[in-house]
């Protein structure tokens, strides 16, 4: 079964409230109704969880499980989907055994599932959590027509930029504030010895992240929601200008540690933070902060710091974020229990205390978060002026979600020749123009 987005999950800004107020009126969950929370007796209840976590996220993410299952009896069975959230997710609809719960990163997955009638919409209880304990954007994330069906557990910070301060300090570099001082930076670094910019690229999605954050600054997020639609076609000059910036620093292999094309984003954390380093600096989402703590003896705030991704072209702060909703497959007691959970501040706290992560529950006390850098990510996610989700999620699993295919494979292909800047977007658009239904 393929994943096909027959409407896509963005909805302008200024129509939140209304669906939020739609959602209160409205009864929300399908025929179980829980408690509303974890203390429910489900001894004897096996749930099948899965999402797309590996490595240190799953075992932090099972530890959040390990409390369910503490406070309520039930067993928890953990499945790591990897990359192929999409693919393997529909393959399992489609073959009759879906797990209860799954937590996704993709809106736009969640909207194609529940057109598809695949999805329980989430209890009573469970909205009443998540109209309490989330603002309005991420209620309407997870809603389709004026349903509630997803949970966004984990969100994510994508506008930072890690630094190795020992190799910027030696470097005699300085944080920049704009795309210009940026490379001037990178440059800086890369004359000092060592490589300015490690990057991992080897399935494509990090290089999604690295268009929107330029795309959002240089076009501005009016712009941003009109590509996120498709309302404006990926050979609009808009996205020629992103791609020009982008091709600016792709293109300069003295700013860029070789082989990103075939390294992983772990490996290209681990480049920059490991002994000796073997690069200056790394970007990606707040999500960095986990692989550093788990995979090197770096310290977070003292040898890892981060800075706002720069300004282009004069444009003022933005951030581009993502997220995992846990979203209810199949209709039973303990599946709509375990969703009301992962909408309590309780249960995103446990994952909060262990670091590398950052919750879009805003009852979730800042205290929490174990060091100031973290705090400091999650107050720039909840207080965001401009906020906008990864446009790639949004779009269909097919255009930006799934490995090997779609805008993943193009933007790679990019990278690998930063030079085809018109080949690209003409690329992209026809992939969109296929995959947008």
């Amino acid at each position: 079964m393929r994943s096909q987005l027959h409407r896509r999950v963005f909805v302008p800004l200024a129509a939140v409230g209304a669906i939020a107020m739609a959602l209160a009126a409205c009864s929300g969950g399908g025929t179980t109704s829980p408690s509303g929370s974890a203390s429910q007796n489900l001894k004897g209840t096996t749930l099948n969880v899965a999402a797309d976590w590996s490595g240190a996220e799953q075992a932090n993410f099972e530890k959040v499980l390990a409390q369910f299952s503490t406070e309520t009896g039930a067993k928890v069975n953990y499945t790591s989907y990897g990359s192929n959230v999409a693919t393997t997710l529909n393959t399992k609809i489609a073959g009759g055994d879906p797990p209860d719960v799954a937590v996704i990163p993709q809106p736009g997955l969640l909207q194609s599932l529940a057109k598809a009638g695949s999805l329980i919409p989430v209890s009573a209880a469970t909205e009443a959590a998540v109209m309490k304990n989330f603002s309005p954007d991420w209620v309407t994330l997870g809603s389709v027509d004026n349903k509630l069906y997803g949970v966004w557990f984990k969100g994510s910070n994508k506008s930072t930029v890690w630094y190795n301060t020992a190799v910027y300090t030696n470097a005699g570099a300085t944080v920049p504030k704009t795309w210009d001082d940026f490379l001037a930076q990178l440059k800086k670094v890369s004359d000092s010895g060592v490589p300015g910019l490690s990057i991992g690229a080897d399935v494509g999605w990090p290089l999604t992240d690295w268009f929107e954050n330029v795309y959002i600054r240089s076009a501005g997020a009016e712009k941003y929601d009109q590509l996120t639609q498709h309302k404006i076609p990926w050979t609009d000059p808009s996205v020629i200008d992103a791609l020009t910036t982008l091709s600016k620093l792709w293109g300069d292999s003295t700013l860029i540690e070789s082989g990103g094309a075939q390294r992983t984003f772990g490996d290209s954390v681990t480049e920059v933070f490991g002994t000796p380093p073997k690069a200056g600096t790394v970007y990606e989402g707040d999500f960095v902060a986990g692989n550093i703590t788990s995979q090197t003896k770096s310290k977070i705030g003292t040898d890892a710091k981060f800075y706002d991704f720069p300004s282009v072209n004069g444009s003022g702060p933005a951030v581009v974020g993502g997220g995992n909703a846990a979203i209810q497959l199949k209709d039973n007691k303990g599946a709509a229990a375990l969703m009301t959970y992962l909408a309590s501040p309780e249960a995103a706290t446990i994952w909060v205390k262990l670091g590398g992560f950052t919750s879009p529950n805003k009852a979730v006390d800042m205290s929490a978060y174990p060091d100031p850098t973290s705090r400091q990510i999650a107050q720039a996610l909840v207080g965001a002026k401009t906020f906008r989700f990864d446009m790639s999620d949004q779009a269909p699993s097919a255009f930006g979600g799934t490995p090997g295919s779609g805008e993943w494979k193009i933007l790679l292909d990019f990278y690998n020749n930063p030079s085809d800047i018109q080949g690209t977007a003409q690329a992209l658009e026809a992939a969109a123009a296929a995959d947008y239904k």
